[in-house]
């Protein structure tokens, strides 16, 4: 199934212009106004990640990974794309971690300093998909995948905003991996179990993701990553993936 970008789509947009330039070059280095264009943190040929910058929710970080795409929503994905979805987490949580927030305090103590330089917890981690019919209404953009990943706590949500990322509408990629893998196997590693987040069967990207009978048959339909789950699909790791500066504007791609 082919997903052709939709003209006018504003995601669309972002994954087209960090394309066409080439490592080493931004989208935002050639326009007149840096300050409007995303930021963009991550390109490889699944996704393309950027920081939100005009409304983020955390003051800790906020970024958005788009899928390259223009795939209408979750429900378009199937158990051959777990790897992209354990790709989502993997991203998200690196980005997080490496990048810092758009701007610093103002005022500091003796102690910020060692306490921005602390590293984060995974409970900071805040990663998933707001689900349709909901959406956050500064960020409307509703028929393009893309997962919100920031840093807890949200303290620039505000009350309204928040119920698109509350429980009523929020579907954390962890919870859908997990719902995803218990459809098509005998996994039963969900929410509550306790220490889901080192859990053996995360070591396996793609498990779950084939599906099929003992004759060899498979059922499992086509993955929507490039390249093909037969040719691998990894997640990042700090060996062969490197990330864009604010300073720099290089637009980094994953080398597998």
């Amino acid at each position: 199934m082919a997903f052709p970008s939709k003209p006018g789509c504003p995601v669309c947009g972002i994954v087209a212009a960090a394309a066409v330039h080439a490592p080493g070059q931004s989208p935002r280095s050639h326009s007149p106004d840096a300050s409007a264009e995303p930021e963009i943190l991550w390109r490889d040929e699944n996704f393309t990640a950027y920081r939100e910058k005009a409304h983020p929710v955390s003051s800790s970080g906020h970024i958005i990974i788009a899928f390259n795409l223009h795939v209408p929503s979750i429900y378009t994905l199937s158990s051959s794309d777990l790897p992209l979805l354990v790709n989502v987490r993997n991203l998200g949580r690196r980005l997080l971690s490496a990048s810092s927030p758009p701007s610093s305090p103002p005022f500091s103590s003796g102690n910020s300093s060692a306490a921005s330089s602390a590293p984060h917890t995974e409970s900071q981690f805040r990663i998933g998909f707001i689900t349709p019919p909901f959406k956050d209404n500064k960020i409307p953009i509703t028929d393009h995948l893309h997962a919100h990943a920031y840093l807890a706590p949200a303290d620039l949500l505000g009350w309204w905003r928040g119920v698109a990322y509350g429980p009523l509408a929020w579907y954390d990629v962890d919870d859908l991996i997990a719902e995803i893998r218990e459809s098509v196997s005998n996994n039963r590693v969900k929410s509550g179990y306790d220490n889901r987040i080192n859990a053996p069967i995360d070591t396996v990207p793609e498990a779950g993701a084939r599906t099929g009978a003992a004759n060899g048959d498979e059922y499992a339909a086509s993955s929507l990553a490039t390249p093909d789950l037969e040719d691998g699909l990894m997640s990042p790791n700090p060996s062969n993936t490197s990330f864009a500066s604010s300073s720099s504007g290089l637009i980094p791609y994953l080398h597998v």
